[in-house]
């Protein structure tokens, strides 16, 4: 069946008044005019490419832009100072010019940029725009780019606009009127495609933490670029999302599809996918168009953080460039050299963690494509800071995720080192101590500062309904096992550590948090608690490597006792040890903790026990 016109296929002769060629378009364009050129892939390449054509005839046009793909020919050294460049937003088609001085990037929040043109504080002569045939009510959509465009169509002293029947038609507020308009260009060519690059190493394990992240009704934001796009794959079995972002690319279309994404959770625009812009291949164009699902809005909307917090679970996903031992994270620049921009990284960031059980989430591979660390000790100089330490809150790389909003410094880099590339851990941590950001003590734990494997991270449900996570220990968990420490009974201090104590010493709890994962093993379950969680039992292991055996052990908080915590913990330990290659466990247990000697005894492992002084000695094989 072929598809019903959704435009007004008499256009060009209702409107012929206002209906003219690029070259008589920007004839309008005078010297001195500051020129904004529509976004994304919706650059109107067909204007662009007339108004170079005059530069023998123009001087001094600045090109206000945010983010665009496709060829910028305005933006080479020849014509610098015909066609001076100021972008909101450093892509890759102006960044040699910008990076070579003679280009300009104004560093701003997204959604600040419309008050910008508003306000007349950056006033614009001219917006060269790329929208879809008028409708029989004169309504031309800006189809794939909204965002800003539709502000810079607003408040322009005048319009052009490339008329695209191959531009979709998208619902939302993404309409301007034809008379609104002072002239009209007719084209008829594909609309740019935007391809996402292949994946890197590391690029599925960040997308499977970021999964990890996303409870069952969130809304999510996903940010520009492959590595927050990792996570579409691993969303399939989640329940009921929704999504409010500025961004959408083809990785959606199966979540829509499949129901994942269905926004009947929404706190607003239920049922609604809301974006700014779209960015893909034809698939999703061809997916968007006239189709209601899909809500697409000016950026004064869609990046205001006070929208964005009334979202319930509000997930957002960003990009970094780099991030130091503090948590104050680079997203523009590469030293001194603009590279990208500020986006809408903060608008999400904050509106996120404004959000009723929101996250704020800040996502890059630990080391460039040249094999330097991203996590590191201190911003190169040079580097901007986009987010601060103070708004940070989770950072994800391919070795895990730490958690720093409310953290001490100590805490921050214990927890990025954890999650930076191996072969930089070591150095980290000594410059960590050199700068005084982690006590000095800790100098002989290198090499353990690490996230144990995901695998291990697991759900117990109790027999009353309460759920308890049990995971790998973290760095950052050393005053949570101390305070569990602190809470036991005597007796209970006293059947794990076979010695009468009124505390255990700081020196033997670091032993149970700093471990390699492999020889030493600590797991704990964990309650949700007023600081995030709370620790309610410890089981871990300390293997002999001559016997190939290791010494095993566990302790439950007085409260959780006679809830299987402790038989779930061992069960978790036995497939730990089976994967490591370990035979078997040792163990010495008092002969009056007869609820320690249930665990092992009712394992179904081979059990060899022998009572002595006291004290039950065990040897059980995997």
């Amino acid at each position: 069946m072929e598809k019903k016109l959704s435009y007004n296929p008499e256009w060009q002769q209702e409107y012929a008044n206002i209906t003219v060629s690029a070259a008589e378009a920007v004839a309008s364009v005078q010297p001195g005019d500051r020129v904004f050129v529509g976004t994304g892939c919706a650059i109107p390449l067909e204007l662009v490419g007339a108004l170079v054509e005059r530069s023998g005839d123009l001087a001094d046009i600045e090109i206000a832009q945010f983010l665009t793909r496709g060829e910028a020919p305005y933006a080479t050294r020849e014509l610098a100072s015909t066609f001076p460049v100021n972008s909101f937003f450093v892509s890759e088609n102006v960044r040699d010019i910008i990076q070579d001085g003679l280009g300009d990037y104004t560093p701003i929040s997204l959604s600040d940029v419309p008050r910008l043109f508003k306000t007349g504080r950056l006033p614009l002569d001219v917006a060269l725009i790329h929208v879809s045939p008028p409708d029989e009510h004169g309504m031309c959509s800006l189809g794939i780019s909204v965002d800003i465009v539709k502000s810079a169509a607003e408040n322009a002293r005048i319009v052009i606009a490339q008329v695209n029947p191959q531009m979709p038609r998208t619902h939302g507020d993404a309409s301007v009127h034809v008379y609104d308009i002072d002239y009209l260009v007719a084209v008829d060519t594909p609309i740019l495609e935007n391809i996402p690059p292949e994946p890197r190493p590391g690029t599925e394990e960040i997308g499977e933490y970021l999964a990890g992240l996303i409870e069952d009704g969130s809304t999510i934001q996903l940010g520009i670029g492959r590595v927050p796009h990792a996570v579409a794959p691993f969303l399939k079995k989640k329940r009921d999302l929704g999504m409010h972002t500025e961004l959408l690319s083809d990785s959606i279309i199966d979540l829509v599809e499949e129901g994942v994404i269905n926004g009947s959770l929404k706190s607003m625009d239920r049922g609604q996918v809301v974006a700014s812009f779209a960015m893909g291949t034809r698939r999703l164009y061809d997916y968007i168009d006239n189709n209601p699902v899909f809500s697409l809005n000016p950026t004064e909307y869609v990046n205001d953080p006070l929208i964005i917090s009334r979202q319930n679970k509000m997930v957002a996903i960003n990009v970094a460039i780099e991030v130091d031992l503090t948590g104050q994270i680079c997203s523009d620049s590469i030293g001194t050299q603009f590279y990208s921009g500020i986006g809408g990284q903060m608008d999400f960031n904050r509106g996120a963690a404004a959000s009723d059980d929101g996250k704020a989430i800040i996502a890059l591979y630990s080391t460039t494509s040249d094999g330097k660390s991203r996590i590191v000790t201190s911003l190169s100089p040079g580097a901007g800071v986009v987010t601060t330490r103070g708004d940070v809150h989770y950072v994800v790389t391919e070795y895990g995720v730490a958690y720093l909003h409310g953290k001490s410094i100590q805490e921050r880099a214990l927890a990025l080192i954890s999650i930076a590339h191996p072969d930089f851990r070591e150095q980290l941590l000594k410059d960590a101590i050199a700068n005084k950001f982690v006590r000095a003590e800790l100098s002989e734990y290198t090499g353990k500062i690490t996230v144990g494997p995901k695998e291990t991270r697991t759900v117990l449900r109790l027999a009353d309904g309460q759920q308890v996570t049990v995971r790998p220990v973290h760095p950052t968990d050393e005053a949570r096992v101390r305070e569990l420490f602190y809470d036991l009974s005597p007796s209970s201090l006293y059947a794990r550590f076979m010695a009468r104590m009124k505390w255990v010493p700081r020196k033997q709890v670091q032993q149970f948090v700093y471990i390699d994962h492999r020889n030493e093993v600590s797991i704990v379950a964990t309650i949700p608690g007023a600081d995030g969680e709370t620790i309610v039992a410890i089981g871990g292991y300390y293997l002999d490597q001559k016997t190939n055996r290791a010494e095993v052990g566990f302790v439950v908080h007085d409260d959780f006792q006679q809830k299987h915590i402790g038989s779930y913990l061992f069960k978790q330990l036995c497939t730990i040890a089976k994967r490591n290659g370990i035979a078997g466990f040792t163990a010495e247990v008092l002969d009056e903790s007869k609820s320690m000697q249930a665990v092992f005894n009712n394992s179904g492992l081979t059990i060899k026990s022998e009572l002595r002084e006291g004290v039950y000695h065990y040897d059980m094989t995997l």
